[in-house]
């Protein structure tokens, strides 16, 4: 384990998913079911779950792209997703 690699990891996603629609997302169910358990437990089984998918397809697509590619790329559909959020196409 690279603990230096787990650390740096931790920190650039937790501060990341701070007020992130994600977690907006929680706080609204939360508050529309009143079962935070149940929530908490959803929440964290589809953000595993999302993850694994992204470091798999991660690990296969820096095999055949470069990183700095990837991350414009990923910078692109970002704001992408977010302009077909504001006219509400998403």
């Amino acid at each position: 384990m690279d603990w230096k690699v787990f650390g740096a990891t931790f920190a650039a996603l937790f501060v990341a998913e701070l007020g992130d629609k994600t977690q907006l997302a929680a706080i609204t169910m939360t508050g529309k079911t009143g079962k935070p358990v149940a929530v908490f437990l959803g929440a964290v089984l589809a953000m595993a779950l999302v993850t694994l998918i992204g470091v798999l397809v991660g690990e296969g697509l820096t095999k055949l792209i470069p990183t700095e590619y990837l991350e414009k790329g990923a910078a692109a559909l970002f704001v992408l997703i977010g302009v077909l959020m504001w006219f509400e196409v998403l």
